[in-house]
């Protein structure tokens, strides 16, 4: 599951509100080891989500950085790349 969580530091454009909110999703789902509760956890689980959110929005906008923006369709291209050969063994 935490293979989805991508880096979300130092992009331009940001990153968006839901890319943080899908990001504090998947760190969730791995740690209580479910991808949707009960609905006895569900208010658990969503609270959780928000309060991980909340921090991961806080820290991404609150660092710094002297490099250069990353462009999202390379670094796509590169962990294309990256599975590509990843797999090609299998």
């Amino acid at each position: 599951m935490c293979r989805n969580i991508k880096t979300l530091f130092n992009f331009e454009p940001p990153a968006t509100h839901d890319e943080i909110r899908d990001a504090a999703l998947q760190f969730v789902r791995k740690l209580s080891g479910t991808t949707k509760p009960s609905k006895k956890n569900e208010e658990a689980f969503n609270r959780a989500v928000d309060q991980i959110a909340e921090a991961a929005h806080e820290l991404l906008h609150s660092m710094e950085t002297h490099q250069h923006p990353r462009n999202r369709e390379e670094e796509a291209a590169k962990a294309k790349a990256r599975s590509v050969l990843r797999f090609a063994n299998a």
